[in-house]
């Protein structure tokens, strides 16, 4: 009778390194701290209350001086990750000051909101906020995985900053370096026209007439849809079906 063939053990999983899953505790402990410093030190500074009451906006962050540009980087990266709109941070950036540093301010605010949004993601509720990602951005996982640098542009060019595309970064493989680059080169265009325009643009529209803003309506939609129709066909040519 030929000898059996020897049983194959498959391989087992590594055990878990020690020193890793305490450095992993630390970092999650400390993304909390952080997270919670800066919300607790934006509440002591009134920067929940100014920034709930639009009309207070200018008037607070002129009258900080230098410390105006601290406490907009600071509020916008402690509040818009959790819900706040950040399009209402970059819209009124250009109405307090010159357009270039509404757009160094827009950018740098963006950046640390986009980073703490992706950070809390990825080191302290991955499973909890993995839940709450919609159909639309999960579409995107193959992408990331062949073309990541690519899709993270695209993704922040079309969606800009909404925070559950902050968080399905951090959910996702994508390393942080790549979502730090490719978020900044993508943010560029939508910042650089709204912190140029943005002022213009409101002051030509103060005075409009019903027609100019029904006609601003429906380009808006055109743009929308056409924005819709670019993302469909991005996503198609990365993802193969």
């Amino acid at each position: 009778m030929p000898d059996r063939e020897p049983r194959r053990v498959p391989p087992s999983d590594p055990p878990p390194d020690p020193a890793a899953s305490r450095t992993l505790r630390n970092l999650k402990i400390a993304a909390v701290a952080a997270v919670a410093s800066g919300l607790v030190a934006a509440q002591r500074l009134g920067l929940f209350g100014i920034f709930s009451e639009p009309a207070r906006i200018k008037q607070a962050l002129v009258e900080l001086g230098p410390w105006g540009y601290v406490a907009f980087v600071a509020a916008y990266a402690a509040l818009q990750p959790f819900g706040v709109p950040g399009t209402m941070f970059i819209l009124a950036a250009p109405l307090i000051w010159p357009w270039p540093v509404a757009f160094a301010l827009s950018m740098a605010g963006t950046m640390a909101a986009s980073v703490v949004g992706f950070s809390f993601a990825r080191f302290v509720a991955r499973d909890w906020v993995s839940k709450f990602v919609p159909a639309r951005f999960r579409a995107y996982d193959e992408a990331l995985e062949k073309r990541a640098f690519f899709t993270v542009f695209m993704l922040r060019l079309i969606f800009w900053m909404p925070p559950m595309l902050h968080v399905f970064f951090g959910i996702s493989r994508v390393r942080f370096w790549t979502h730090f680059w490719g978020s900044l080169v993508g943010y560029i265009l939508p910042l650089l026209a709204t912190s140029y325009f943005g002022e213009k643009v409101f002051d030509a529209m103060r005075d409009a007439p019903p027609s100019t803003w029904i006609g601003l309506g429906a380009v808006m939609v055109i743009i929308v849809v056409l924005f819709w129709r670019f993302s469909r066909r991005s996503a198609e040519k990365v993802i193969p079906s």
